[in-house]
């Protein structure tokens, strides 16, 4: 019914009457609360259901995003199901159908399942913590707004954490890290944080250790990072001779 028969299309009349069912008889909540427990083929046809659920608009709402907002606990089944390795990449494909909708992820964004990720990115399961950094960075790239509000109100408590993925033995952890930090600062809704982060003397000194990196890959992108700082004390630099020159 969800997703046709491989030759004609679903009825899309009858894909919102049951997702309005779904979701009037509490369907989406045990779809998450029994994942751990059903066989591999069946969680991946549950998945392909969740995704092609949550899209669907009734009277301009999308009715099972409308339901998740009502039982955020089921976000944070989600990200938690990152230590069990059977329903671990299933529940990241979950988490970022989720992400594309703001409200969603401003709230895992400001819960305490969001410091787990810092701990998921370095998981030995090298499939399991490429996904877990995957979903971070949809996290901090989908919404710019709420990502920019979000980094204004817990910018310490943020970095902090990341200047540990930064400074990690993991080779592959300190390479993803500080390419995504070089992409992620850049971001127009994020040029006061970038400001402020680039002026700090920890990060300072965090950039010129990764530029003194074994890796070459590593040492690029902090030099993106690090000509951002050129940059700024360039600007600041011509001012300066400006104001000088008035005077």
């Amino acid at each position: 019914m969800l997703s046709g028969d491989g030759e004609a299309e679903p009825n899309q009349e009858q894909v919102l009457q049951i997702t309005l069912e779904i979701c009037k008889e509490d369907v989406l909540s045990l779809f998450v609360q029994n994942l751990p427990s059903l066989g591999w083929g069946v969680r991946k046809d549950l998945v392909h259901c969740w995704c092609v659920l949550l899209r669907q608009k009734v009277d301009e709402s999308y009715c099972c995003v409308k339901y998740i907002e009502n039982h955020l606990e089921l976000l944070d089944f989600l990200v938690g199901c990152y230590k069990n390795l059977d329903v671990a990449l299933n529940c990241g494909n979950m988490l970022r159908e989720c992400i594309k909708y703001p409200t969603l992820t401003k709230y895992i964004l400001e819960s305490s399942s969001f410091e787990l990720f810092f701990e998921y990115v370095e998981l030995p399961n090298f499939d399991i913590a490429s996904d877990a950094l995957s979903t971070f960075k949809d996290l901090l790239t989908k919404h710019e707004t709420v990502v920019a509000e979000f980094l204004s109100s817990r910018y310490e408590q943020f970095f902090e954490l990341y200047s540990r993925l930064l400074t990690s033995a993991n080779y592959v952890t300190r390479r993803q890290s500080v390419k995504f930090l070089s992409e992620f600062l850049l971001e127009a809704a994020n040029s006061r944080i970038m400001k402020r982060y680039i002026t700090e003397v920890r990060s300072l000194n965090i950039m010129i250790a990764l530029l003194k990196d074994s890796s070459k890959n590593i040492r690029i992108c902090a030099f993106h990072v690090f000509k951002v700082l050129l940059s700024l004390i360039f600007l600041i630099i011509c001012a300066c001779v400006h104001v000088q020159a008035l005077i």
